[in-house]
């Protein structure tokens, strides 16, 4: 049976190795690069390569020429990002309609929520305070109003894994504030096994949290982590400041996953 062609627009940490991981599942992929010199690699790994740079209206149209179209492009960190990141989703959707992709899925992020001092699951709508969460509140909502394709969104916690590790961010640190907040993460590895598991069970048309459902406290985690890396120990304060826990119903729920990556720490203060 053949399998559906799926384009990626945006190969980078995530997007990249998530279409090799596609690749080898056997389905037909394409991915998009801003700069050409990076073709030959997508090229050389199987992928079908396009060039498609948003900021400047460059984009090859076959490139939306798929069954399952996934967006994984951050909005930028900068004051006039927001309208910018806003004008580009738009335009993607309208591709997307226009193309008549039966499937989007749509990378956000958990940062979409407020530090509300609370336990939130996908049931829970956000009300972003940051720019960077209401520019994603904006983009998920521009996919889901479109009708002529269904719109999956997953959002994704912390990303760790290879080459990034975020242990050194604490390494040798003191009085790091907010030690008994709870982490909220997860592995390059699960990011691409939910997505996957999305696909293969085609559990499209929901929200889904990526993240692990372990929580140590700030103060656990970075600890082993610094420890585990050979970094200088770092040190936390004792107190719980804002937070938040980010839960999943549907992953369990719909796809039953088993998560690869598990968060085995221990207090060692």
């Amino acid at each position: 049976m053949k399998k559906e062609t799926i384009s990626i627009l945006g190969c980078g940490w995530y997007g990249l190795a998530l279409a090799q991981a596609l690749v080898n599942d056997g389905y037909m992929v394409k991915g998009s690069t801003t700069t050409a010199q990076k073709l030959p690699q997508l090229q050389e790994i199987g992928i079908n390569p396009y060039l498609v740079n948003l900021a400047i209206g460059e984009l090859e149209v076959h490139f939306f020429d798929c069954d399952v179209l996934i967006i994984s492009i951050p909005p930028r960190k900068k004051e006039d990002a927001v309208v910018d990141f806003t004008a580009q989703i738009k335009m993607i959707a309208e591709h997307a309609n226009d193309a008549k992709v039966k499937q989007v899925m749509f990378i956000s992020s958990t940062g979409i929520y407020q530090d509300g001092n609370f336990i939130v699951n996908e049931n829970i709508a956000p009300q972003p305070e940051s720019e960077t969460g209401k520019s994603l509140l904006a983009a998920e909502n521009i996919f889901r109003e479109k009708k002529n394709f269904t719109t999956t969104i997953i959002r994704f916690g912390g990303l760790i894994g290879p080459n990034r590790n975020l242990a050194r961010h604490f390494a040798g640190k003191t009085a790091i504030a907010n030690g008994l907040a709870p982490i909220n993460l997860i592995h390059l590895y699960d990011c691409i096994g939910i997505t996957q598991s999305i696909l293969a069970k085609k559990a499209f048309g929901g929200i889904y949290h990526g993240v692990n459902p372990e929580h140590p406290t700030r103060s656990a985690f970075y600890t082993q982590a610094c420890l585990d890396s050979g970094f200088e120990k770092p040190t936390f304060i004792n107190e719980l400041l804002t937070w938040k826990q980010i839960e999943s119903i549907n992953v369990p729920r719909n796809l039953a996953y088993t998560w690869k990556v598990q968060f085995n720490v221990e207090d060692r203060e």
